[in-house]
């Protein structure tokens, strides 16, 4: 059977304002480690180039500038963020990981411009593509499928999507890697950091080692897809039948390590949903609450990326769909009971059992000194707030976010108390950050205890 190539999703040529905005997005991925260096050492020149024409320039107008402020200008910002875009890999991601993560420690423009690094990812150029499709599927890889799209329906920071059919007549969404991104993944979080360092883009206060160290750790199992085509297949079993949610399947028998075949799934963006009635967007984001509870409670294993992308919705169905599943961490019992305890010491709105629970899962040790103590007891307070509500919790109608980011700020801006807690909270963290975002954004109103009640009920007896 010979393989039908098209170059959009349709069956008919794109025009020729497609083609060129098809071709707007063809980047290619610089796959050698000297060429990605060379790219990180243009853009530190190009940088530390503004420095010196600013400075001079102010110096010349009898003004005695600040080096952070040389530094730290939007087009520098932008220069940063344009090139994290097309190195992608993981070069993106950390831009991606450090607009979600420490977004409240940086400048509100350079946090709106790295945000963009989050769906803003140039594909691969068709020949580069190609490429990749011979290597890891073999140089026969067209018989694997009746229908290929040359055209990305999705390009990200590890790779890009495309829709195809196989022979049996399946419909499929395929995940290709990006050259070199494996290969460059220590070497490009390290150079990302010395950048952004240099570039006075990310302030001293912050002690990026133990994100850098977890990131290089989390992006070798991102990048290895055969691992999430196993957590997909995990959570497609334990979630199989649950109303209200769905997800692609893998295609075992067609993924390697860097080709990830699975069901093509439909639906629209989550965010969409803004403007649904409040009675959809209450009960999508209710399943959503449950879900979260129920991996960390139930299965055990979390999918942790708080990106919306990884969330679509199906109107007719009423079905959330879920989608990306490389960034999920497993959890050990112990840890997970140490939740367990917070949640049930918040609910009985008891501050010693809170004190005896954050001690246990390491928020702090008996070197924290006693106002450090109480602040991170009123985050952790704060944090627990819609468990703690009676009936549903009104995320559009609270300040919350913004109490809850400044009791964080007192904290991470007092260098005497830097104590990061164990990397699976950092990453649950990220995750309950994501879905209260979601439902704020949304204007979801949510009975967060309820959530979790009919989450526990699903626990094993």
């Amino acid at each position: 059977m010979m393989t039908k190539f098209t170059s959009a999703c349709s069956n008919t040529m794109p025009d020729n304002n497609d083609k060129e905005r098809d071709e707007s997005r063809e980047k290619a991925v610089p796959s050698g480690r000297l060429a990605r260096l060379s790219r990180f050492g243009a853009l530190a020149t190009t940088v530390a180039g503004s420095v010196v024409k600013n400075g001079t320039k102010q110096l010349a107008q009898g003004k005695r500038p600040k080096l952070s402020e040389l530094l730290l200008t939007p087009k520098n910002a932008l220069r940063v963020a344009n090139q994290l875009a097309q190195l992608r890999g993981a070069a993106m991601k950390l831009g991606q990981l450090l607009s979600m993560d420490a977004g409240d420690f940086l400048p509100k423009e350079l946090a709106e411009i790295l945000a963009k690094l989050r769906s803003d990812a140039h594909h691969m150029p068709r020949a580069q593509l190609l490429d990749m499709l011979r290597r890891e599927l073999g140089t026969d890889w067209e018989g694997k499928f009746s229908r290929f799209d040359l055209t990305p329906v999705a390009a990200a920071s590890i790779g890009q999507v495309h829709r195809a059919v196989t022979p049996d007549g399946h419909a499929v969404a395929v995940k290709i890697q990006y050259p070199g991104v494996r290969e460059s993944i220590d070497s490009d979080i390290d150079n990302v950091a010395s950048i952004l360092k240099f570039t006075g883009l990310v302030p001293d206060s912050l002690d990026l080692a133990p994100i850098l160290a977890e990131a290089k750790r989390q992006l070798h199992d991102e990048a290895n897809y055969l691992r999430e085509a196993d957590c997909m297949a995990h959570f497609h079993a334990a979630l199989r039948g649950r109303d209200g949610l769905v997800m692609p399947a893998p295609h075992k028998a067609l993924c390697t390590s860097r080709v990830l075949v699975m069901d093509y799934v439909e639906g629209t963006a989550i965010e969409d949903l803004a403007t649904a009635p409040q009675g959809v967007r209450d009960a999508v984001m209710t399943r959503l609450f449950e879900l979260m509870f129920e991996e960390l409670f139930v299965i055990k294993a979390m999918q942790t990326d708080p990106n919306f992308a990884n969330y679509r919705y199906q109107a007719a169905a009423g079905r959330v769909v879920l989608l990306d599943f490389g960034a999920t961490r497993h959890f050990q019992d112990s840890w997970v009971q140490c939740y367990h305890d917070i949640q049930s010491a918040a609910l009985a709105g008891s501050r010693d059992r809170l004190e005896r629970a954050a001690r246990a899962v390491s928020y702090f040790d008996d070197n924290t000194l006693p106002h450090h103590r109480e602040l991170v007891l009123d985050l952790m307070t704060l944090c627990c707030v819609p468990l703690c509500t009676d009936g549903p919790f009104r995320f559009g109608q609270t300040d919350l976010a913004e109490r809850i980011r400044d009791k964080g700020l007192a904290l991470a801006e007092d260098r005497k108390f830097w104590h990061a807690p164990p990397m699976d909270s950092i990453f649950l963290h990220r995750k309950l950050g994501g879905i209260f975002l979601l439902a704020a954004r949304l204007k979801a109103n949510v009975d967060v205890r309820k959530s979790l009640q009919t989450a526990l009920a699903r626990t094993p007896a």
